[in-house]
């Protein structure tokens, strides 16, 4: 069975000007010198990014996404050591960047004094979220741009993470001077977030590196409490953030007329407008690579809402199910298809 069936759609957006080979990625690092955006390829989502000592091309970041001020930026650097030139690095953040960087992890770390990162970035706050990305042009660009680069997720705010190029060319536009397009995204989920600014590490977003991992480092994490829509001390953190244009029904077990599936695993429910399957084999790896380019298929004006088959909450489950309710868009109603 195909991983989707049934959905109308249109060639993607000519992606230019550039492709991430040398001379490609010696383009990126000029635009980013001058204060432009640049879209590049992560291993867990597209980033859009600007250099981040300048307040105005982390304005510009904000600008282009539509993005709250209070709502920090990820910075990424090429290292560890470049990392260390920006925050207080502590022995667990040492333990969890020796064990997962380049990777997807992001640490939440007291700013240095001498901190060059624009304070936009950090949304006023006294911390820093950093990380060091495991794709190889995102490590060749960071190499050539030679400073760090804040980078959140290339859409605008609130909408479903790119995990392509054409993604990006489609959400944003001439917003961004140039994508590089490193194909389709590995882990296809944001960075899990660890907040190392009080006395216990703290899971601040679940992604793409499991809580299991990180607690084998760490010992047990702690928990942020929910419910609270306030100004965020960590990307990731809003209560209604990744929605598609239609509503969300979560742990769905029938269909609705007029409604589009998300399914899970191999268990069928009939009578869909369409279908995509985050992984027929029940593979959480896979679900999570399929989960933000699959709800963009789904999130057709023909389709009245999305219905959405549970997926277990273990693993990168943890992360999966995160973004799904994070999607839930209280504010939408199932709408009638056009005739």
């Amino acid at each position: 069975m195909p991983l989707c069936r049934n959905i109308a759609s249109s060639p993607p957006p000519l992606i230019a000007p550039t492709t991430p080979d040398e001379a490609g990625i010696a383009r990126a690092a000029k635009a980013l010198k001058a204060g432009q955006l640049v879209a590049f390829p992560t291993e867990t989502v597209y980033g859009l990014g600007g250099d981040a000592t300048s307040d105005t091309a982390v304005a510009a970041i904000f600008k282009a996404k539509g993005r709250p001020r209070f709502n920090p930026l990820i910075v990424h650097v090429a290292d560890k050591e470049a990392a260390e030139a920006l925050v207080n690095f502590d022995e667990c953040a040492r333990k969890l960047a020796e064990a997962f960087w380049p990777g997807a992890l992001t640490l939440v770390l007291p700013r240095r004094n001498d901190c060059p990162v624009s304070l936009l970035a950090s949304a006023g706050l006294h911390s820093l979220a950093l990380r060091v990305p495991a794709h190889g042009v995102a490590l060749d660009l960071l190499a050539e741009f030679a400073r760090p680069v804040a980078a959140p997720s290339a859409n605008p705010s609130g909408t479903i993470s790119p995990t392509t190029a054409s993604h990006v060319a489609a959400s944003l536009g001439d917003a961004v001077a140039l994508i590089l397009d490193g194909g389709p995204c590995a882990i296809g989920l944001e960075s899990t977030v660890i907040g190392l600014t009080g006395d216990a590490p703290l899971l601040l977003r679940p992604g793409g590196v499991t809580a299991e991992k990180v607690e084998a480092v760490t010992g047990p994490l702690d928990r942020p409490e929910t419910g609270s829509d306030a100004a965020p001390s960590s990307p990731g953190r809003l209560l209604q953030h990744y929605a598609p244009g239609r509503p969300l029904r979560l742990d769905a077990e029938d269909i609705t007329p007029g409604e589009a599936l998300l399914s899970f695993g191999s268990h069928a429910i009939t009578g869909a407008a369409a279908e995509c399957n985050l992984s027929p084999g029940g593979d959480l790896t896979e679900a999570a690579a399929n989960l933000f380019a699959m709800l963009r298929e789904l999130d057709h004006p023909a389709h009245t809402a999305i219905a959405v088959m549970a997926v277990p909450e273990t693993g990168l489950g943890l992360a999966i199910n995160d973004r799904l309710r994070r999607a839930t868009n209280p504010a939408a109603t199932p709408q009638e298809p056009p005739p």
